[in-house]
């Protein structure tokens, strides 16, 4: 027996690699499936079953391709329906892999064809189980992402989820290994821990949601709390659902070296100019326009978050990371990637092209500024919860991912002199390029945001307690 866990960390989701005597099978493989026929090709085995946990919804599956390239068929749990040929499983059918099997657990909850898998050993025996986005290390999948108008709601869909955990999972051995599709800093649960594996004892012992008394007392703390899902989930859920041109093609289009003149001829007033360089890089100068997504941070998940899927899109990128770039973007669904600015922003500059830069500062400096400038205003870009959990008194909470939104910057006025800070230094930069974009160019970014912040001797911490409770 052979299981290998493939985490993919800008975007918290794992995959899985199971194998015996020369057969494999992948559950809920990525969108680039090189790394999956790549093990098995190594390991001298054919990949004859994809299992899918449930409809993604945070990024876009690779079993369409993987299907294609292996043959294997694609399977999913009951009350499946797909616009591609699958194969839907039964409620405790099994599979068998070598000298291991495979059980179907169908789950419902976090969505309606969501199944845990249940792998039992050579000898029989419960091993470990497969369980998607219904139970996490510390957490259960969010019950709001598959409404159907009023025929569902949040709250029936956690107490379907409660019945499905208790029914199904709470029976299994404490020694059986959890395996989630999922990890710490995933938006596909409230407030997943740092582990990427479990036991079914640990969590019983540990999982907040494990522990309620009740299926009432379970609803009320799955759902209070819950921050709403980003504006890329319900895409990525309909392409897992009806289907996506193949990453090859998509790789085939993006992968367009252009000249300055070839890069310029195709900006339009749609078009996204995507800079993933490193911020600290980004802010000493870029070409006008562009929007910093630096291939450092949580790239996929923020470019799903706040770029339009439907707007063409050219790159600028370090040398070497175009095609890194482009497959990390398919993966939640990006595919209008036109080309990108052959040999980067040098290219640019040589060429004599305008451009554009953000002053950075200290947080020492910020400090010194404050007492100072009455036309200084903190922007503080993190989550509301960040924020509540501690910021500058008359710090303003924008977070970034409304900041797309056109009304979340409408009192923003011309004088003022925003300070745009984030936790770290990530998204802050993100952000000043977005406010950039829209016209707003009187900002400094906070180097080492709210981390350097926080220890200034002279920073007015407040809380926002009622967020908090």
């Amino acid at each position: 027996m052979f299981i290998k866990q493939l985490y993919t960390g800008c975007l918290s989701e794992a995959a899985y690699y199971i194998e015996s005597n020369g057969e494999a099978a992948v559950i809920d493989p990525l969108r680039d499936i090189d790394t999956y026929l790549q093990l098995a090709n190594e390991r001298k085995a054919r990949i004859k079953y994809i299992f899918e946990t449930h409809f993604h919804a945070d990024f876009v599956s690779g079993h369409i391709d993987l299907s294609k390239a292996t043959s294997a068929p694609i399977v999913y749990g009951p009350d499946t329906a797909t616009k591609f040929p699958v194969y839907v499983a039964k409620d405790e059918e099994t599979f068998s892999i070598g000298a291991l099997t495979l059980k179907v657990l169908h789950t419902p909850g976090h969505t309606m064809e969501s199944s845990c898998y249940l792998l039992k050993d050579e000898n029989g025996k419960d091993h470990c189980v497969f369980t998607g986005d219904t139970l996490f290390v510390g957490d259960v999948g969010r019950p709001d992402l598959a409404q159907k108008g009023a025929e569902i709601t949040m709250n029936d869909l956690a107490g379907i989820m409660y019945e499905s955990i208790h029914r199904k999972l709470f029976p299994l051995a404490d020694d059986v290994i959890v395996y989630p599709a999922h990890g710490p800093g995933s938006s596909c649960g409230k407030n997943l821990g740092p582990n990427t594996f479990s036991t079914i004892g640990e969590e019983k012992k540990f999982n907040y949601a494990l522990k309620a008394a009740s299926k009432e007392e379970f609803i009320k703390s799955v759902t209070d709390g819950i921050a709403p899902p980003p504006q890329y989930f319900p895409i990525n859920a309909k392409i897992n659902k009806e289907g996506y041109n193949s990453l090859d093609d998509v790789l085939l289009k993006g992968m367009k070296a252009l000249s300055v003149q070839g890069f310029k001829d195709l900006i339009t007033d749609d078009t996204i100019i995507l800079d993933t360089r490193k911020a600290t890089v980004f802010t000493q100068g870029f070409v006008p326009g562009s929007i910093s997504i630096g291939l450092e941070g949580r790239f996929a998940e923020w470019a799903g978050s706040i770029l339009s899927f439907n707007a063409p899109m050219l790159l600028v990128t370090d040398p070497g990371k175009e095609k890194e770039t482009i497959v990390r973007l398919a993966r939640v669904g990006f595919d209008k990637v036109e080309g990108y600015l052959n040999g980067g922003y040098d290219t640019w500059v040589n060429a004599g092209g305008k451009i554009d830069m953000i002053i950075d500062v200290e947080a020492d400096e910020l400090m010194m500024d404050i007492p100072h400038d009455q036309n200084l205003v903190v922007l503080d870009i993190r989550r509301t919860t960040e924020y509540a959990d501690g910021h500058l008194k008359d710090a303003v909470n924008i977070p970034l991912d409304s900041m797309t939104d056109p009304g979340s910057i409408a009192n923003i006025e011309e004088e003022q002199n925003l300070y745009v800070h984030c936790a770290g230094g990530y998204r802050s930069v993100i952000a000043a390029s977005l406010l950039k974009k829209q016209g707003i160019h009187n900002l400094r970014n906070v180097l080492g945001g709210w981390g350097k912040i926080k220890e200034q001797e002279k920073a007015d911490i407040v809380k926002e307690t009622s967020v908090l409770n």
